[in-house]
């Protein structure tokens, strides 16, 4: 269609021509812009230098943050891949009559369309910073490469600094959930950590927790949530993915030790991993590097960690969690599936009851018992990604109900342990023969040592016995497929 006034600018299905020969085409993945203009001096407008498109170029739409029609311009705002690991925003605009408005608003309206898909525009950001994280740069990561993403987007932004450990459980316990759309954390994983049990705190955590998706920028050592829902450690490539990011539910895991509750939505640790993570704190300077460090120190130490270990196994066999993966991984996405939880919510706010009791309980029936008298690694992860290169659980997916145990002898040899380590990034590790993995609803672990480290998400907690129980989509975060982690699934 074209205008009915004689104006230069015309509309043909997807194409739209501005400026007289500038051609602007939706394709299905890009925005295509053709420019036969001649070159031209660089403008200006009050001072500042305006962005010219280059000429002939594609801009896919998954980089589109905005577009919108000015008094006089056409401008589209998108990140631009400004180095490796990193976008920065870059806007286009074009002259356009009154009278032409009309029409170019049309495409606007269709371009916005195809770059958001089934993601919220506009989302509202509660962002918490935490100042103390990490090397203490997440405030400058955040206001150098997030904030602008978050702006060019035109999301609501409300930010705010976290003063002292635990203080977003606070903040997300009294969080008006009805004001954000997501909670985003410029920290490691610690934050999430918090958010998650701070919501879960709540008289309304079920419906809290189903209603606020939680979101990570990566700023901390190993920002395991990042990785695993966006496949990125670049702040402003992960707030991009937040702009475009899908509700995604979680699977949340509920720790008894006593007679305290919390959630975890990561991972559970005790052993050599839990000891390279939380033995390792004196060198959090070292960043990711500390966790290696760690590993290689105490493997030449040939140390183990005797415990009890009890698994409510679901799948035991290694090709039949293949299947499983296979299968659950391209099912069909249940049709309302987001108000189904919401329905849960109203009709039992709290958050789920424990169906195997606590660790205090007498042990449930059917349980399996593993041998632990030389235990050396004791690992369930609810994701698969623990930090950058370390794919340890390429079978685990985010709300199928279970959470993948792995169980490492601690009496192999150094060079089989190294072996090891080194088939995480190859993608092998899985497959390996000394690897011992379990697809479980719940386990229940007792040390027998009096000192030690264990980790949950990356948190210390006391060193005693811990039961755990995952309740299948309870939370939910965002990423970029919607239903999957950005990780290769198992060969």
């Amino acid at each position: 269609m074209s205008s009915t006034d004689g104006s230069s600018q015309e509309l043909h299905g997807t194409t739209l021509t501005v400026d007289q020969s500038v051609s602007l085409t939706i394709a299905a993945n890009s925005l295509l812009i053709l420019d036969d203009r001649s070159p031209r001096k660089d403008r200006r407008c009050c001072g500042l230098l305006q962005s010219n498109p280059e000429t002939n170029h594609d801009i896919p739409l998954y980089n589109i943050l905005s577009a919108e029609v000015t008094a006089s311009n056409l401008v589209i705002a998108y990140a631009h891949p400004a180095a490796k690991d990193h976008v920065s925003v870059t806007t286009v605009q074009y002259p356009i009559s009154e009278n032409e408005k009309r029409v170019v608003e049309i495409w606007v309206q269709q371009l916005l369309d195809m770059a958001y898909g089934k993601a919220l525009r506009g989302k509202r950001l509660k962002v918490l910073v935490n100042p103390f994280g990490g090397k203490g740069t997440a405030a400058s990561l955040y206001q150098r490469y997030a904030a602008p993403v978050f702006a060019a987007a035109k999301c609501q932004v409300g930010v705010q600094n976290t003063e002292h450990r635990g203080h977003a459980i606070e903040i997300a316990e009294n969080l008006d959930i009805d004001a954000y759309d997501a909670v985003v954390c410029c920290s490691g994983d610690g934050l999430p950590y918090e958010v998650f049990n701070g919501l879960g705190k709540r008289p309304d955590a079920r419906k809290a927790l189903a209603q606020t998706a939680v979101a990570l920028l990566p700023c901390g050592s190993g920002n395991g949530l990042t990785w695993n829902a966006f496949g990125t450690g670049s702040v402003s490539i992960a707030a991009l993915a937040i702009v475009k990011g899908l509700r995604t539910p979680l699977d949340l895991v509920s720790i008894s030790q006593k007679n305290s509750r919390t959630l975890s939505f990561l991972s559970q640790s005790f052993g050599i991993v839990a000891e390279c993570d939380l033995g390792t704190e004196n060198i959090r300077w070292m960043g990711a590097q500390r966790f290696t460090y760690g590993f290689l120190v105490r493997l030449m130490r040939q140390t183990i960690w005797p415990c009890d270990i009890a698994i409510k196994v679901e799948i035991g066999d290694k090709e039949a969690i293949k299947e499983h993966y296979a299968m659950w991984s391209t099912r069909p996405l249940e049709p309302g599936a987001d108000t189904k939880r919401f329905e849960i919510a109203a009709e039992s706010p709290g958050l789920p009851e424990l169906k195997y009791g606590t660790v205090t309980d007498e042990l449930p029936q059917g349980w399996e018992v593993i041998p632990g008298e030389t235990m050396g690694n004791f690992y369930a992860g609810n994701m698969a990604i623990m930090s950058k290169d370390t794919n340890m659980f390429p079978a685990t997916l985010p709300d199928d109900g279970l959470i993948d145990v792995i169980t490492i002898d601690g009496t192999v040899s150094i060079g089989t342990s190294i072996s090891m380590m080194n088939e995480i990034p190859s993608g092998r590790f899985f497959d390996m023969p000394d690897l011992n993995i379990r697809k479980a609803s719940a386990f229940r672990l007792t040390p027998h040592k009096k000192e030690g480290y264990i980790s949950i998400d990356g948190e210390r907690v006391p060193f005693e016995a811990f039961q755990a129980e995952v309740h299948q989509g309870l939370g939910t975060i965002l990423t970029k497929s919607g239903r999957l982690y950005e990780a290769a699934g198992p060969r």
